[in-house]
């Protein structure tokens, strides 16, 4: 349990959030237009440094910092896929979000959905990216509940019964309200404040844990034991060369995932300009650096000997911060953690609300909604994910948004052939990119279902039994049918719809399809 200064140093970091939340008022240019674009994307006004801030702190979620040291504590070697993945998305993000967001600016679409409805003139494809946008993100937002209860809950912060579920409502509370008032502007200015205190409470934590463990070589060594003696299959800080195929594709494919997630996206549309984003891609890597201090953190916790719950891997690295740091750094980090939800949360929630708003309200039922209108009901139904978030958390396992966020990332990668290859060339039919969509996401979630809801399944190449991420395989599939469909359609004349995005616009003879 921690101690009574660790609570007031928890209840200070939170607070002193809360504070700073309010402020997100100051980040609003007058006079203010009540459109959907300055609450969604705060009027395309933020800057190199608030950027780096804010798609750090998007990207790195308060689970992110919990799941992959509790992958490491579980299974060793393979967990550090996400270190390589966050390594290959950033050169991908200095190519794919500055050209987006040009795109995206021009002729003012908030959302990506947006762009292939413009790219493709086709409002079905749209469709079927916003929808499969909101239900990869959904899950997205639950997990950052339940990374926020772990850390609570291992720091005997979170109560028994009524009490524990109104600390989370209250913490998340203070989001929803700042976000449903600000829009984008609330998690810029609380991203300030995350990665501060993130990178500060990881160096600390790593630097104590060492000292503790008695140096780098002493602590690898006793996590090699702990792995060996643990009795999980595969478990070794030394990766089995039969996954390099599984680590391979996990990388890739979870580096190619990450730009297709709404709130990605959204962030990056928020830039001021494309310089603003290839600057800010430059400088992300710190924030891969730090998640490798939590992957350390993940060795420590095996080496110090921490015994986190059967199937609550992700709760080792509290535990270890409880058990090698003073009460009130204690508090420090813990709070730290917490804030690390708020961000992504928000910016998740704000994305799946314009995506709503956008490619399925205006489009399908009320297309002369206003500005303000759109505004009014994006609020809304961004204060509705976050409440359905705290609902799905009490109200079903916590494996079950585990499962379901597992399966949207394979969900959310089988856009990217309607969005990153769109970006480049127009050469693929829309009717073969919705074919190879809906067969990507039928064939990549019977593979992770029938594997028992595993990302990494084995692929049958040759006679070869190949382990390899399930979405790059249902991605290999949507490619393949995409390119027969598009030269089958091709030579059966079957029309394209209008590309609204080129300099020339439509093209003459084509017109919209559906």
């Amino acid at each position: 349990m921690i101690e009574p200064v660790g609570v007031a140093a928890f209840v200070a970091v939170l607070g002193g959030t809360s504070l700073v939340a309010v402020t997100a008022r100051r980040f609003r240019p007058a006079p203010e237009l009540p459109t959907l674009e300055s609450w969604a994307l705060a009027d395309r006004r933020i800057g190199a440094p608030a950027m780096w801030f804010l798609l750090g702190g998007t990207i790195y979620t308060a689970y992110t910092f919990a799941a992959v040291p509790g992958l490491v504590y579980g299974i060793g070697a393979l967990a550090f896929f996400a270190l390589a993945y966050t390594v290959i998305v950033y050169p991908l993000a200095f190519v794919l979000l500055p050209r987006m967001w040009t795109v995206a600016q021009r002729h003012g679409y908030v959302t990506v959905a947006d762009f292939v409805r413009g790219r493709y003139g086709s409002p079905m494809l749209a469709l079927a990216v916003a929808v499969t946008g909101v239900l990869a993100t959904m899950p997205y937002i639950a997990l950052q509940l339940l990374g926020i209860r772990a850390v609570l809950a291992a720091g005997g912060l979170y109560p028994r019964g009524a009490a524990g579920d109104l600390t989370l409502v209250a913490v998340f509370a203070v989001l929803a309200v700042a976000t449903y008032h600000h829009g984008l502007r609330a998690p810029t200015v609380i991203s300030l404040v995350k990665g501060t205190a993130i990178f500060c409470s990881v160096v600390a934590v790593v630097v104590l844990a060492l000292e503790r463990l008695g140096g780098p070589g002493p602590m690898f060594a006793g996590a090699e034991r702990r792995l060996s003696a643990g009795g999980t299959a595969g478990a070794s800080l030394t990766l089995d060369p039969q996954m390099y195929s599984a680590y391979a594709t996990l990388a890739l494919g979870s580096a190619m995932a990450l730009l297709m997630y709404p709130h990605v996206l959204t962030a990056a549309f928020a830039a001021t300009g494309p310089g603003a984003l290839r600057r800010t891609s430059i400088a992300l890597p710190a924030w891969t650096a730090v998640l490798g201090l939590f992957a350390v953190l993940g060795i420590a916790a095996l080496a110090a000997g921490i015994t986190a719950p059967q199937g609550h891997a992700e709760v080792a690295v509290p535990l270890l911060v409880e058990e090698v740091t003073p009460a009130a750094l204690t508090g420090l980090v813990f709070g730290a953690l917490a804030v690390g939800a708020l961000v992504p949360a928000a910016v998740m929630s704000i994305a799946a609300a314009t995506l709503f708003v956008r490619n399925i309200y205006v489009e399908f039922f009320h297309p002369t909604a206003t500005p303000k209108h759109q505004r009014r009901i994006a609020q809304a139904v961004s204060l509705v994910a976050k409440v359905g978030a705290v609902v799905f958390v009490f109200g079903l396992r916590d494996q079950d948004a585990i499962n379901l966020q597992l399966l949207g990332g394979v969900w959310i990668l089988q856009t990217f052939p309607a969005v990153a290859v769109g970006l480049f060339t127009r050469r693929l039919h829309h009717v073969a990119l919705l074919g190879g969509w809906a067969a990507g996401m039928v064939a990549g979630t019977h593979m992770v279902v029938g594997a028992g809801f595993t990302s990494v399944i084995h692929v049958g190449l040759g006679g070869w039994q190949i382990p390899a991420y399930a979405a790059v395989a249902g991605l290999g599939l949507n490619l393949l049918i995409v390119a027969v469909l598009t030269l089958l359609l091709d030579r059966l004349g079957v029309p394209r719809g209008p590309d609204l995005t080129s300099p020339a616009g439509p093209r003459p003879g084509t017109e919209p399809t559906t």
